[in-house]
């Protein structure tokens, strides 16, 4: 596999555990906090899938965001199922951006964000992306201990 192939390979791999922990979330469960300062449930898995698609828009403007706002921001939080199918089309989108790239687009691009102080390579950038949804799936499985719920098996 080359590098381009690796970066959409995780990419798939850590949506798809991503959907295992989200689904095994109870309706109930999905509202819920630890504290007043955290995102619910809910909350969390919007934040991600709204962080692809700004990342997308940052990517395709090489770093700058502007007063860029995620179309799913505003929508009323539902279900699993909801957030997944609004977030399809974007989803889609950013993963057909990271095909077009070349292996010396992902190797000698940068993504620079001067507002962050930050200046990473295309490819580094991306895998950056894929480790966000990878910590709030932690978070979330995090929570899931604390309600002693039950925690899909992401490890397969």
């Amino acid at each position: 596999m080359n590098a381009k192939e690796l970066l959409i390979l995780n990419f798939e791999e850590v949506r798809r555990r991503s959907i295992k922990v989200w689904k095994n979330i109870s309706e109930e469960d999905l509202f819920w906090k630890p504290d007043p300062q955290a995102m619910t449930c809910i909350e969390m898995i919007r934040h991600v899938l709204e962080s692809e698609n700004i990342y997308h828009h940052i990517i395709l403007h090489r770093g700058t965001i502007g007063d860029y706002e995620s179309p799913l921001t505003g929508n009323p939080f539902t279900a699993v199922d909801d957030e997944l199918k609004n977030a399809q089309p974007f989803r889609e989108k950013f993963l057909k951006m990271v095909h077009s790239f070349s292996l010396q687009e992902l190797e000698e691009e940068y993504i620079t964000r001067k507002e962050k102080n930050q200046k990473r390579k295309l490819g580094d950038y991306l895998l950056r992306v894929a480790y966000h949804e990878s910590v709030h799936a932690g978070q979330l499985l995090s929570y899931l201990r604390t309600l002693n719920a039950p925690r899909a098996a992401i490890w397969d």
